[in-house]
Parts: structure tokens; sequence; C-alpha cells
């Protein structure tokens, strides 16, 4: 491991454990996907067997799903427990406003459901992850679309400015599906000047199930830095 690379996981350790932080005793916890989300819940086993912590876990995808069998967290759905009080996720981009693009493993719908249905919501992330404005760099926005109607959103969605390209597995031949049985559009739109319209824009879209803006979801964010981890909190623990 080369030390930028070292880096960048060191401090997504140390922001994942300011996170965890926040799980008690009886927590119903949401648990996001991808590697920097993997340290929380290998975190939340270790406060299972010292702590003696009792929680029960809503995966967000069937990754999240095996690791959290790994570490020894029980797992529930939503429909045993439709409010879910803290869930730790990552992101690809955060703005200022705490505003995401996420879904670069690929979980965007679950994710964005289970954020949508919890009280309180963690990012945690490097501080490469921050960024001026969404969509800089070109970073591009992901689209869950189901597989019949790939070629029309495609269509719809060049026609609103936005370059879309399949996402395409390796060691396998073929587009990446989901969890859900869909494929993903990974959509360059250049800087978002209003992610609020764009976000409307392509859910209005006959096939788009959704779409990896997070707008207004995340209460807190820990950033791990070369040398601490920086918490941005919104000031506010919206119930929804």
């Amino acid at each position: 491991m080369n030390p930028r690379t070292d880096f960048s996981e060191t401090s997504k350790r140390k922001a994942a454990l300011e996170a965890t932080k926040h799980v008690k005793d009886g927590f119903i916890v949401g648990l996001g996907s991808g590697s920097t989300a993997a340290y929380a819940i290998e975190n939340l086993g270790q406060r299972i067997r010292n702590e003696r912590l009792r929680i029960s876990a809503v995966p967000t995808s069937f990754q999240a799903f095996l690791l959290a069998a790994k570490y020894g967290i029980a797992v529930t759905t939503l429909e045993e427990h439709p409010v879910v009080n803290v869930t730790i996720d990552g992101a690809d981009q955060i703005d200022p406003k705490l505003n995401l693009i996420k879904g670069m493993g690929g979980a965007l719908a679950r994710e964005k459901i289970v954020a949508s249905a919890s009280q309180q919501n963690i990012i945690i992330a490097d501080e490469t992850k921050k960024v001026g404005a969404l969509g800089e760099n070109n970073h591009p926005i992901p689209v869950e679309v189901l597989p019949f109607a790939h070629s029309m959103v495609k269509r719809r969605i060049e026609a609103m400015g936005g370059m879309p390209s399949i996402r395409e597995g390796k060691g396998k031949v073929g587009p990446i599906i989901t969890d859900n049985g869909n494929m993903i559009l990974d959509v360059s739109f250049g800087v978002i000047s209003d992610a609020m319209k764009l976000e409307k824009n392509l859910k209005m879209i006959p096939g788009v199930v959704e779409n990896g803006l997070f707008l207004d979801l995340t209460d807190i964010a820990y950033i791990g830095t070369n040398s601490s981890v920086e918490k941005i909190n919104r000031n506010s623990c919206r119930i929804r």
C-alpha cells in the first residue's frame, strides 16, 4: 500500500470511529455500503464484543449484510423497524451544505431509502471527498434504471445535457446489475448549479429508479484529515 492510499484508509478509519460513538444500546442502525462504511461496521462489531452493545442493523446492500454477519451484528428490516435511529454511510462528494453524490458502489437506491427513514444521518469520508460544488472534476451522478428502459432514459438524459454511460463490470461481460436487479448509468453534467432541480428532472424520467444526489439528508459529517477528524454539523436532527 503506497503512503497516499495508507493515509486515505487511516483517515476513513478515524472518521468511522467518531461516527460509531453516536450508536447507543438498543439502537436500530442503518449500515451504509462501500469501503468507508465497512470500517464503521467493523467498529460496531468490536463494540458488540467489548461493551455488550445490543443493536439491530438495516443493511443497504448485500455487501453490508455480509459484513454485519461477519462482525456479529444482528440484522433487521424496515418492515420490522420503519424508523432507523442512525445511519452511517460514506459519500463520493460532499459540498459545503452537506449535500452529497453517492452511489459509486451501486447501492444508491437502498442507501437513500434507509437514509430517508433515519432520524440521524452521519457521513464519513476522507478530506478528498470535500468539494466546493457537486459535480466538480466531472464527477458522474449514478442513476439506477430499469433495464427495459435504459435506452430511452439515456436519450432523455442526453437531451438534458448529461453524458450517460452504462456502468460495466470488471471480470464479467456486460453491465453491473444492482441488488435490485437494475442497471446503473453514470452521468456527467459537470459542475451542478441547481442540484434540487436536476434531481427532480431525473426522477421525472420514466424508468429511473433513483439517482445519486443526496440532498438535505445529512446531519453530521466526519471528515478524516492528516492530523484529526473534522466534524461538520448541520445543527439540527430532523425527524422524518
